[in-house]
């Protein structure tokens, strides 16, 4: 059974960081992509990043490209994701996913992934 979950979520004051982990099971990690999705209250699911399984390429939402860095560790069937000069708009629950296929190309919309973990919640304060 194939479980993903998330780690290092909490508050904090805007301007400041916090890693997000997610921490695979179940599936071989390195043959898929894998991402992270936000939802605010109120507001629809919505892509954040996205890793290649080779670890070579990234993708970002805008809003977050420069603040938010997106790894992986094949060795350690985890993915991170670094949040940097973070933004009261950036509260929501955190999702890290992987993605629907083995070896496929980047996607940035939800209905690419098959396995979601339970979420962590980030709140940053003004």
């Amino acid at each position: 059974q194939v479980q993903l979950a998330e780690s290092g979520g909490g508050l904090e004051q805007a301007g400041g960081s916090l890693r997000l982990s997610c921490a695979a099971s179940g599936l071989t990690f390195s043959n898929y992509n894998m991402g992270w999705f936000r939802q605010a209250p109120g507001k629809e699911r919505e892509f954040v990043a996205a890793i290649h399984w080779s670890g070579g390429s990234t993708r970002y939402l805008d809003s977050t490209r420069g603040r938010f860095t997106i790894s992986r560790d094949n060795a350690k069937n985890t993915v991170y994701l670094q949040m940097n000069s973070l933004k009261p708009e950036d509260t929501a629950v955190y999702y890290c996913a992987a993605a629907r296929q083995r070896w496929g190309e980047l996607v940035v919309v939800s209905n690419g992934y098959a396995t979601w973990g339970q979420g962590t919640q980030v709140t940053v304060s003004s």
